[in-house]
């Protein structure tokens, strides 16, 4: 749900991912980018863009917001730490933009959350992505890749109020199984008693 930007490359990015979240088009067909999951949870996230909206930040979205639990993407951009957007996963096709001017500032934003689940770091240099990457609260953080990405064999799960458990792989083994000690004796044995 949010997006954090070094402020000197914040107008830019923002630029190009408004023109973007501008071709995509939310409708009921087998559009790329379907319905919510029913119309309160539009009607939920329309709630949290108005907050936005009423607290100064500037949201761009294109078309009109909702109509049943159809909702258009949008883009909220200035966000702070008072408005719902800040402080709330809203599972819809919205995305806050927060701007920072440091690492450190970045990671105090990045785990100033409830939530923990996936989270991404992009840099050209890898060591200052790494060490980034080592300080942010979830369970999962990827280098220069989607926040959404899954496979089989690799320990899927958050931390904080997203989860403790994992799936996949071993973690799936070790998650949904007891480790137990079980013996059987196949032949007579001598007790010294």
């Amino acid at each position: 749900d949010r997006i954090l930007v070094d402020r000197k490359v914040a107008p830019a990015f923002v630029e190009k991912l408004a023109a973007k979240t501008a071709t995509l088009k939310a409708a009921r067909s087998d559009a790329p980018l379907a319905g919510m999951v029913d119309p309160s949870a539009a009607t939920r996230v329309e709630a949290m863009l108005e907050d936005a909206r009423q607290r100064g930040a500037k949201v761009t979205q294109s078309g009109t917001s909702v109509e049943g639990n159809i909702m258009q993407p949008a883009i909220v951009d200035d966000v702070t730490p008072e408005m719902l957007v800040y402080q709330e996963e809203s599972f819809g096709p919205i995305v806050s933009v927060l701007r920072f001017d440091t690492d450190e500032e970045a990671i105090r934003m990045a785990n100033d959350s409830e939530y923990g689940l996936s989270s991404a770091v992009f840099s050209r240099d890898i060591g200052r992505a790494m060490a980034v990457a080592q300080r942010i609260e979830s369970g999962i953080c990827h280098i220069n890749g989607p926040t959404v990405h899954d496979e089989a064999q690799m320990p899927f799960g958050g931390v904080k109020g997203s989860g403790y458990g994992r799936f996949g792989g071993k973690a799936a083994i070790a998650e949904f199984t007891d480790l137990r000690w079980i013996t059987v004796q196949t032949t007579p044995r001598h007790f010294p008693i």
